[in-house]
């Protein structure tokens, strides 16, 4: 959808992730997000019993100044917990232990777009609606290590939202910090959009929990479109927080939108105030020196050593099985052409086989740069390289030795292709009097009926230059 020259869209986002850790945020209980059994990790400091006191998870402190060192963001010296007060079922406390003024992040940016900060809290827990008129609250995910994301409010439509998100789960996933599963609720994202025909800011409004990175472009862009309706028509857009239907791709109204004031927020006395100087092991030189190669880092590297499409390095890089693969069928080849060809049947032929399930099958490395440099050599033609690629990702096995069984070697020796390229001419004299009358693209004619005859075998270029040789003689 396109937006009305006159409306100018202004969207920050707002991302929560669950970090991967042992324990929860401010307690010894399991962080499990895959346990089915509800109410299994609590214990009374995340169930908010009275006399409990919450204690610090150095690992997600670490987990996010870590995301804050990619990002190029400045990280906090001093840095404090607050209470976030407001009443919901699946709040066990009635208030929520997050950060406000002084967050362990502030500023940065990824994939162009500036954020603002990054901070941690705990998450709540997960109330369910499935069951009879009542609610159900199942504590488990209450207290697990939230890293929230807010952006500046400079993204320009749904697509560069999706994109921003879609980097973020690379970029947390690359770094070991969050698992990012957007499908179980490991990362959400929250939009806020406003639009106006001037150069001030319109009526912003949240649209929540988004679970997909289909979600997130769709409202975006119905939200665009549905406060574009309303100034059209005169009517005021108003602040508030709207929830997403993916069935009827509409967002609805929930409540009305809530204010910084409206949290009371407050540090939280139970816990102490950090000083990240004073901890060695989180100083910035030292995550430095444990950071990974980054997403942005990786493609670039992929398209300046083995010169594969941006696209391809896109691929790669998300697809982290995938990338080890084609680097080490890479370092075996050490040729250029090479590098092309393997990236052209990992990108179609390899990926066509998988059709949505492993992407390998029982293809190594070693197997597959030995068929790589089999094409080089011009062993086998790209059909027999397909048979055998097919092969091998069932069954496995030796390129050379199935191209053998299987009769697929090409035919290249120069006495066998001559005496096949003068059975070819004597068999067409129609076609070959049109080619010395000067009509050169009946040869490709007569290279088919050559490799009918070979039945696939010879060495396409070869067989053509003994053609030319024949009807020369």
């Amino acid at each position: 959808m396109t937006t009305p020259s006159r409306y100018k869209p202004t969207i920050g986002l707002e991302v929560h992730a669950e970090l991967f850790t042992h324990t929860k945020m401010f307690c010894a209980c399991k962080n499990n997000p895959d346990e089915k059994r509800p109410n299994v990790n609590i214990c009374p400091v995340c169930m908010a019993h009275p006399g409990t006191l919450p204690v610090i998870n150095r690992e997600a402190v670490k987990h996010v100044l870590k995301v804050g060192t990619a990002v190029g963001g400045t990280l906090a010296d001093f840095t404090e917990f607050d209470r976030k007060n407001y009443f919901y079922p699946d709040i066990p406390k009635g208030y929520q232990i997050s950060q406000y003024q002084y967050p362990l992040v502030s500023g940065g940016a990824l994939a162009g777009v500036l954020l603002t900060r990054i901070h941690l809290e705990e998450d709540t827990a997960r109330s369910s609606h499935e069951r009879g008129e009542g609610t159900l609250v199942d504590f488990n995910r209450a207290g697990v290590p939230l890293m929230e994301l807010v952006t500046e409010p400079v993204v320009r439509n749904a697509e560069e939202a999706g994109m921003f998100a879609r980097e973020l789960q690379l970029l947390l996933r690359t770094l070991g910090v969050s698992e990012a599963n957007m499908e179980k609720g490991e990362m959400r994202v929250e939009a806020n959009i406003s639009i106006s025909s001037t150069e001030q800011f319109g009526t912003k409004v949240e649209v929540k929990n988004l679970n997909s990175f289909r979600s997130v472009e769709r409202a975006i862009a119905y939200e665009i479109e549905r406060q574009t309706k309303l100034l059209d028509r005169g009517e005021a857009v108003m602040q508030e927080t709207r929830g997403w239907d993916e069935t009827k791709g509409t967002t609805f109204s929930q409540r009305k939108k809530e204010s910084a004031h409206d949290y009371r927020y407050f540090p939280d006395p139970d816990l102490p105030k950090l000083l990240l100087s004073e901890i060695p092991e989180l100083a910035r030189e030292v995550l430095q020196n444990e950071m990974p190669e980054l997403p942005w880092e990786k493609r670039t590297r992929l398209v300046d050593v083995y010169g594969v499409k941006e696209e391809t390095a896109r691929m790669l890089t998300e697809r982290g099985e995938l990338s080890s693969f084609f680097e080490h069928t890479a370092q075996m080849i050490h040729d250029k052409q090479g590098y092309t060809l393997a990236e052209n049947y990992v990108t179609s032929d390899l990926v066509g086989l998988a059709q949505g399930g492993d992407i390998l099958g029982k293809i190594t490395p070693d197997n597959f740069a030995a068929l790589i440099k089999m094409i080089l050599e011009s062993k086998i033609s790209s059909r027999g390289a397909k048979e055998i690629l097919s092969m091998l990702y069932k069954d496995g096995g030796e390129p050379e030795k199935i191209a053998q069984e299987k009769n697929l070697i090409q035919q290249s020796d120069e006495g066998t292709l001559t005496i096949l390229a003068k059975k070819v001419v004597e068999e067409n004299p129609d076609v070959v009097a049109e080619y010395r009358s000067g009509k050169e693209s009946v040869l490709q004619f007569l290279v088919g009926q050559g490799m009918k005859l070979s039945r696939g075998g010879a060495n396409p270029e070869l067989l053509k230059n003994a053609i030319i040789q024949a009807i020369a003689e």
